[in-house]
């Protein structure tokens, strides 16, 4: 079961719809639209965050979304959980996880799924908030007020460091990451406005303290490793040795003659 899960659908729906949710789309949208169009094979799983169309640049043939609300089938094409994907193994090219794991309840074992279900060399694709930034100084002070949070404050950040680190321990390599939404997330219209060169200015300086991560990471595949010779070891004597046919005449056999 996911934090998400028990919150209220309409809230998270009114949150997307509100001036920081927009803002987000907006930015993650072109980073996932960049990301994904040179990404290759048959399936691709898109968990969560329906409202956005991730995978629409997209080549791979077979594309699916999926959400834990069971309300969403129709829209989603799947309800699961992302903690048990019913996907066999090594099945899944591209899976993208937008925002999945600060609102899960076991981020590891949704890794743990992922890495069961993805092909060798294939691909995850994860956005998280970032904790060391205003979104996730806004999130911390919030908390401090009040227990009752609603999306996306009520989750548990993440930070990029702890994701490397696990991503690691499973076996993906990151083959790149980059930082968005450095504008606070103010609720108000003109606030945004105010702060709108904070995209400029801190993505250049301070890109690290950026809202939200975007992680592109790649599947290793574990294979033999060549056994090198050492040249320095001496050289190894020869087993055969060449013994003439006829025997060397003796000194007594040129005698006789």
């Amino acid at each position: 079961m996911s934090i998400a899960l028990s919150s209220n659908q309409q809230q998270l729906q009114a949150w997307f719809s509100s001036t920081a949710g927009q803002y987000l789309q907006t930015k993650e949208q072109t980073l996932y639209d960049e990301a994904v169009v040179d990404l290759f094979g048959f399936n691709a799983l898109q968990m969560g965050c329906a409202q956005m169309e991730l995978l629409r640049n997209s080549r791979i043939p077979n594309r699916f979304v999926a959400t834990d609300f069971s309300a969403d089938t129709a829209i989603n094409q799947l309800s699961c959980n992302d903690d048990f994907l019913p996907f066999a193994d090594m099945s899944i090219d591209l899976l993208l996880l937008p925002h999945r794991l600060e609102f899960s309840e076991r981020p590891h074992q949704t890794l743990r799924e992922a890495a069961r279900v993805i092909v060798p060399d294939g691909h995850l694709v994860i956005s998280g908030f970032n904790h060391l930034s205003l979104w996730g100084a806004t999130a911390g002070f919030k908390k401090t007020l009040s227990n009752h949070l609603d999306y996306p404050w009520n989750g548990n950040f993440i930070g990029l460091t702890r994701l490397k680190d696990w991503l690691a321990l499973l076996g993906f390599e990151v083959v790149s990451v980059e930082m968005c939404c450095h504008i606070p997330p103010f609720e108000k219209q003109s606030w945004h406005k105010r702060f709108s060169f904070f995209d400029k200015v801190s993505s250049r300086r301070c890109a690290m303290l950026g809202g939200v991560y975007f992680i592109v990471a790649k599947k290793r595949v574990v294979g033999i490793t060549p056994i090198k010779p050492n040249w320095k070891l001496s050289p190894l004597k020869a087993v055969l040795t060449l013994s003439p046919t006829q025997p060397k005449p003796t000194q007594k056999a040129s005698n006789i003659e």
